[in-house]
C-alpha cells in the first residue's frame, strides 16, 4: 500500500464536493487535509457551510473541519487537489493551482479540450497519463499536473466503446440518446415544476460533449500529442429525466470494418480489464462491464450502485437494422461519471509513481 497522501477537494460544499468527501473519508491512501469553497463559506466548519444532500451523514473527521478559500497558498501541504468546482469559476483558479506545481484532477470542462491536458476515464485511457512528462515541461513544474474527467454521460459511454473498438477496430458511426439523472444538474439543479410529470429533451452543451469528447478518449497518443479520431462520426441526444442518480444511455454502433456477432460481442464485454484493475487500484470496480441479460435491465435505480458505482452496465445487445448493433448502458453519473473517475484516477497516477 502506498504511503497516505494529503488531499484537499475544492468546490467542497456542492453536490461533486460532497460525493468526493464521501469516497474519500476512509481512504486507504488518501487523507483529506483541506476543504475548499467560495468566499461566503470560507472560515466556516464545514458542517455550518454546507448544504449537505447525501444519504450517508457527514464524516466526523471532515464536519468541524475550515473551510479554506480555493488559493493555492491554502494547499500547499496538499499531494493532490480534486477539483468540483463549478466552470464558471474553475478555469482561473485550476490553472493558478497548476503554476503553483500542483496536482489536480479536475471534474470541470475547461481543459478538456487543451492539447497538454489528458481527458481521461479510468477504465478507458490511463495510457494519456504518458503526456504528463510534457505537459511538466510546458507549465517547467516538477510534480504538478493537470488530468479532467469527461463528461458524466460521455463516461459511461466510452467503457463499452472502448473494448469494442480494440477487439473489433474501429466504428465508424456511433449514434446515443441519453436519459440523464436531475443529480447531473447539481444543486439546487432543475426546478421541480420542469421535471416531475416529465421529461426535458435538452441539457446545454451536452450533446456537443459527447460528440468531441469520444475522438479524443478512444483516440491515441504519442507522449507530446493528442492523436484524435479521424473517422468515427457521433451522434448525441441528451435529455433529463425524473431520476435522481444514473444514467440510461441506448447506443447504435456501426463497424468500419463489418459486424461481428451478437454473441462475440457479448464475449469482449465481459472480458474487458483496465489498467486500474491490473494495477490493483482501490476503487477500480471488479470488473469494469457488468452484463445483464434480463430483457428490462440495466435500471438505475437497480444497477447504478453495482461494483461501487464504479462499473458500467451493458444490457439489451442486439442487432440495430439501421447499423450494426445496438445496446443500452447505465453509469452511476456523480461516481464514475463524475467524483469517482478523479479519485481513481488518482489511484492510477499514485501507482505509476507520477504522485
Amino acid at each position: 500500500m502506498a504511503p497516505t497522501k494529503k488531499v484537499g477537494i475544492l468546490g467542497a460544499t456542492g453536490t461533486v464536493g460532497q460525493r468526493f468527501i464521501l469516497m474519500l473519508a476512509d481512504h486507504p491512501v488518501f487523507t483529506i487535509h483541506a476543504l475548499g469553497a467560495s468566499s461566503r463559506s470560507a472560515g466556516k466548519p464545514y458542517h455550518t457551510a454546507v448544504k449537505w444532500k447525501q444519504s450517508k451523514p457527514i464524516p466526523a473527521n471532515v464536519e468541524n473541519l475550515e473551510v479554506k478559500a480555493c488559493v493555492a497558498e491554502e494547499f500547499k501541504e496538499c499531494d493532490v487537489v480534486f477539483s468540483g468546482l463549478d466552470s464558471d469559476v474553475a478555469g482561473d483558479i485550476e490553472m493558478a493551482f497548476l503554476k503553483a506545481n500542483l496536482v489536480v484532477f479536475s471534474n470541470a470542462k475547461n481543459y478538456r479540450r487543451d492539447p497538454t491536458v489528458p481527458l481521461i476515464v479510468p477504465t478507458v485511457n490511463t495510457d494519456h497519463f504518458d503526456l504528463i512528462p510534457y505537459q511538466r515541461s510546458v507549465y517547467n513544474q516538477d510534480k504538478g499536473f493537470l488530468i479532467t474527467n469527461a463528461n458524466c454521460s460521455t463516461t459511461g459511454l466510452m467503457v463499452p466503446l472502448k473494448a469494442l473498438q480494440d477487439a473489433f477496430g474501429p466504428m465508424s458511426h456511433i449514434l446515443v440518446h441519453t436519459q440523464q439523472a436531475i443529480s447531473g444538474a447539481g444543486y439546487p439543479g432543475v426546478p421541480s415544476l420542469d421535471i416531475l410529470d416529465n421529461i426535458v429533451p435538452y441539457i446545454s452543451g451536452e450533446e456537443e460533449k459527447m460528440e468531441w469528447e469520444t475522438s479524443k478518449i478512444l483516440g491515441g497518443q504519442d507522449g507530446k500529442q493528442f492523436l484524435p479520431l479521424t473517422n468515427t462520426i457521433v451522434s448525441a441526444t441528451c435529455t433529463r429525466v425524473p431520476v435522481i442518480d444514473g444514467h440510461l444511455e441506448s447506443v447504435s454502433v456501426k463497424f468500419a470494418n463489418g459486424a461481428p456477432s451478437i454473441e462475440q460481442i457479448y464475449d469482449v464485454l465481459d472480458k474487458y480489464t483496465c489498467e486500474a484493475q491490473k494495477l490493483g487500484c482501490h476503487s477500480a470496480p471488479e470488473k469494469a462491464i457488468l452484463l445483464n441479460r434480463n430483457e428490462d435491465r440495466p435500471q438505475p435505480r437497480l444497477d447504478r450502485d453495482l461494483h461501487k458505482g464504479q462499473a458500467v452496465t451493458v444490457g439489451r445487445v442486439r442487432p440495430c437494422p439501421v447499423l450494426d448493433i445496438k445496446f443500452m448502458l447505465l453509469v452511476h453519473n456523480t461516481v464514475l461519471g463524475a467524483a469517482g473517475s478523479s479519485v481513481l484516477n488518482a489511484e492510477v497516477a499514485v501507482a505509476k509513481g507520477l504522485i
